[in-house]
């Protein structure tokens, strides 16, 4: 658990506590080019499709968390200062966190107004054994009936005899419910990170927090809900199943919302409802206002087709890829798990417009490091991916412009994911890119995620802003040196494993 400390300052408001990332090294931030500002990002910002819903967002509501347990303590907080509602969306949540249920609990009790609405990933909360997120939760459902709302999303992909087949430790395989959001009334934290001891402690991630945006927070609300209207819902078991497709467990019930379609099959309808949700939110941001920045939600669910992030980012290297009398823009691009989709490897090895600065985790910082069986081969995996991605590198005469080093600090995991952009090496962050999303195959085809592009216009009003992404990049580089991966053996049994699961990895 966390020490006292940690405790006591999880009580304090972060609308008191101005939050920053520990200023780890020396930088000098040259101004940015107002010319070539104008052809990169302001260019680019033109290109973006006008249906794209779009939220307006003053800087000094912004907040950039540096650390697991900012993170952890920042979430405790906003559950005891809920006075209507409280979302949560996220992987899973971890069998030992009795201090996070009950600090729902007490909000519940203390608050009658209060309602909690959860989403998680099926498959990862209803793992075998006496401490799953489903039973971990029952006893909120049972004791707070109609005002704690626990769902659970589960991929279509994996259907017909390999679902029977597919043992539980292997069936996320084909597919998670990734989004990582956390809302108390109008304020929400976007992450990477899940509900679990690691992810509080010693597990690195990326938090952004925004205070009193209750349009943005109505929008999370309302992709939870849409989500939840195609997924299962938890509830103590009943003597007769609400739905032929209900899944009946000893414990609890896991309720399908209707006899059609089945679950296996829920393309067509999940397609359909996320394009009515983002067609409700087009035009929902103020007028252009130069000292705020403008926020896009981009939703990337492949085996819907809806492709949100990848359309989107496609846009963004395709721009950048264009010729231009200015500096070259810098692209800062890291992700926990190194297998970057390969559409994005290609637009990063066509780039000749731009460098491209990339960190990925190291072997002894995946998650996976030092696993028992099959998944213990999962970091030799990543190795193979940054092997062939370098070798790529080298072929396509980007060795000067495309920089890849490896996170690793003693006793921590690595987990954190998304963009910077700079009109310039040296100038200050005008975009990033931060939620789920890890910038692979996975997250392009067949888990769904929820990320967020943050546009940032110049000047005095966002200075502060844009020094404190330019801040978060080079915390996460201190800990950061050159990719080692070249020199390390790849058996050929785990070449073998990645051929065989492919984009699942």
């Amino acid at each position: 658990m966390l020490t006292r400390s940690l405790r006591l300052f999880g009580r304090v408001p972060l609308t008191k506590l101005r939050v920053q990332a520990p200023i780890l090294r020396t930088i000098s931030f040259a101004p940015a080019s107002a010319s070539n500002a104008r052809s990169v990002i302001n260019g680019f910002i033109a290109k973006l499709k006008p249906e794209q819903p779009k939220f307006a967002v003053s800087p000094d509501d912004i907040r950039i968390l540096s650390t697991p347990a900012q993170f952890y303590s920042n979430l405790l907080d906003m559950i005891h200062r809920a006075e209507k509602r409280i979302i949560i969306s996220s992987l899973y949540l971890g069998s030992s966190e009795s201090e996070l249920v009950s600090a729902l609990a007490e909000a519940l009790s203390k608050k009658p107004r209060l309602e909690v609405c959860m989403l998680f990933d099926l498959n990862r909360s209803t793992r075998p054994g006496p401490r799953s997120t489903a039973k971990v939760l029952l006893p909120l459902v049972s004791r707070f009936p109609g005002r704690v709302r626990v769902s659970f999303f589960r991929s279509p992909s994996l259907r017909g005899i390999l679902a029977k087949l597919v043992p539980p430790r292997f069936n996320e395989g084909w597919g998670t419910w990734h989004a990582k959001i956390y809302g108390s009334d109008d304020d929400v934290m976007i992450s990477g990170a899940n509900l679990n001891q690691s992810y509080f402690t010693d597990r690195q991630d990326r938090y952004l927090y925004f205070a009193n945006q209750q349009r943005l927070s109505q929008y999370c609300f309302s992709f939870i809900e849409t989500v939840s209207g195609f997924s299962f819902k938890l509830q103590p078991p009943s003597t007769r199943p609400s739905s032929p497709h209900s899944i009946r467990e000893r414990d609890y019930e896991l309720a399908w919302p209707s006899n059609k379609p089945h679950p296996h099959h829920i393309h067509e309808i999940a397609q359909s409802h996320l394009a009515v949700l983002k067609d409700s939110y087009c035009g929902t941001t103020n007028a252009v206002d130069p000292t705020k920045v403008t926020l896009l939600p981009l939703v990337q669910g492949g085996q819907f087709n809806v492709r949100d992030e990848e359309d989107t980012l496609k846009l963004l290297f395709e721009h950048l890829n264009t010729p231009s009398s200015g500096p070259r823009p810098l692209l800062d691009l890291t992700s926990g798990y190194f297998g970057l989709y390969k559409e994005y490897q290609n637009l990063i090895l066509q780039g000749p417009s731009f460098d491209c600065r990339i960190i990925a985790s190291s072997p002894r910082a995946n998650g996976f490091y030092g696993s028992a069986g099959v998944s213990g081969r999962i970091p030799e995996g990543y190795t193979l991916l940054e092997q062939r991605f370098m070798k790529a590198v080298e072929r396509a005469g980007r060795q000067s412009a495309v920089q890849l080093n490896e996170w690793e600090k003693a006793g921590w995991t690595y987990h954190a994911k998304g963009i910077w952009l700079s009109e310039a090496p040296g100038d200050l962050p005008r975009l990033t890119l931060f939620g789920s999303t890890n910038l692979n195959s996975r997250s392009a085809h067949i888990d769904t995620e929820l990320s967020f592009l943050m546009l940032i216009p110049e000047g005095a009003a966002t200075d502060s802003l844009r020094r404190r992404l330019a801040e978060e990049i080079e915390n996460l580089r201190a800990y950061s040196s050159p990719w080692k991966g070249a020199q390390r053996r790849v058996r050929l049994g785990t070449k073998a494993l990645v051929g065989l699961v492919g984009g699942m990895l």
